[in-house]
């Protein structure tokens, strides 16, 4: 491995954590109902499930996905699906009456959300498919390919880690609960138009 490969790994995996997308709405949307430790663990699901699309490039697993239309459709309609079901609890008026034990634990939801939000979309596959293939030849060393997939679940963790870090500081905190009710009905807009969006792109492929 050179350091070159290495940064340009660096330098994508960065690129495309920092898009905006619905990652970041469901982790900005958990830092803001529970707080941040809700917002972290979230944050490292989401890693957890990157990091398993990544290590799966590496062992060849994730060529299966691909090139398997129905379980590739399968992924991807889960995905949106499961978008859907956010963005409807979202937009559905919350009521002051219901039992909190209806509501499943925060950390719970947390983790749930972190990780199907990463693992039901199967473009992260052939995201890292791409992207493995312009550095990890024929000689390259099971260490190294290790090594560029931990680099790539570091970083999506790390980001991630950073926008529940710096969302949950008091002041922030404060100024987005106060609008916290539009704050979530805009996110479930985001969500549910991003659901619509994958199946749309899911047609017409």
């Amino acid at each position: 491995m050179t350091l070159g490969s290495w940064l340009t790994i660096v330098t994508i995996c960065t690129l495309g954590a920092m898009s905006p997308g619905p990652s970041l709405a469901v982790v900005l949307r958990q830092t803001l109902s529970n707080g941040r430790r809700s917002g972290l663990i979230t944050a490292l699901a989401h890693g957890l499930g990157i990091g398993v699309y990544a290590f799966a490039s590496i062992s060849g697993i994730a060529v299966i996905i691909t090139r398997s239309p129905l379980l590739f459709s399968v992924l991807q309609w889960g995905g949106a699906a499961y978008l859907i079901w956010l963005g409807s609890n979202e937009l559905r008026p919350k009521s002051s009456a219901e039992p909190a034990a209806a509501q499943p634990p925060a950390r719970t939801g947390a983790v749930r959300d972190g990780f199907l939000i990463a693992f039901l979309n199967p473009k992260v596959a052939i995201f890292f498919i791409a992207l493995f293939s312009q550095v990890i030849g024929t000689h390259t060393s099971w260490f190294d390919k290790l090594l560029y997939a931990a680099t790539a679940m570091l970083i999506d963790t790390t980001w991630y880690v950073i926008v529940a870090w710096l969302f949950s500081k008091p002041r922030w905190l404060a100024r987005l609960r106060s609008r916290q009710r539009w704050l979530e009905r805009i996110f479930g807009v985001v969500l549910i138009v991003l659901a619509l969006r994958l199946l749309a792109s899911s047609l017409l492929s």
